[in-house]
């Protein structure tokens, strides 16, 4: 089984990866762990594709959680049995991200990168709700859509991620 997910931050992504990779019994990898070092900086971009292209190659089964559509992103989307994307209101994201902060505030999440304490602040407000919502990255969703519409699953809710997550039970 591999499973890509996709979507807006704050949506859930990793959270979901975790159960999923849990009842599946497979390996998962947070992209974001991948994305930043140390005090939020960014990685190498080819040390990144490397290290995409590694778990690739060395899982026949996974999930993935993340977006970054410059890191082996059509050959995710391509490899996957399922991809899940999303699609949370701007405004469910950010209360869900700000929920997050008060859970993680002056930690590092399991699915961040060491070094990485939660953070919530205006630059990262701007994107939830703005930035991370351009034309291009939903033209990229549609297209999925329209090429795998076989294996896309497009959830808008929590309600809606619990109904898909009972649904793997049966």
């Amino acid at each position: 089984m591999k499973i890509a997910i996709i979507g807006y931050s704050g949506s859930g992504k990793s959270t979901l990866a975790e159960k999923l990779a849990r009842h599946y019994s497979i390996p998962k990898l947070h992209m974001d762990t991948l994305q930043f070092q140390p005090g939020w900086q960014d990685s190498d971009r080819d040390w990144m594709l490397n290290e995409m292209k590694t778990f690739l190659v060395k899982n026949k089964n996974w999930v993935i959680d993340g977006n970054y559509s410059w890191c082996c992103y059509e050959e995710r989307m391509d490899e996957a049995d399922q991809i899940i994307f999303l699609n949370f209101s701007a405004w469910n994201c950010l209360l869900r991200a700000f929920k997050r902060y008060l859970k993680y505030r002056g930690k590092v999440r399991e699915s961040m990168a060491k070094g990485c304490p939660e953070q919530f602040n205006w630059e990262f407000i701007r994107w939830i709700l703005w930035n991370g919502r351009t034309k291009n990255a939903k033209d990229r969703y549609q297209y999925l859509n329209n090429t795998y519409p076989e294996k896309m699953h497009i959830l808008h809710s929590q309600a809606e991620i619990d109904c898909f997550l009972r649904s793997l039970k049966k």
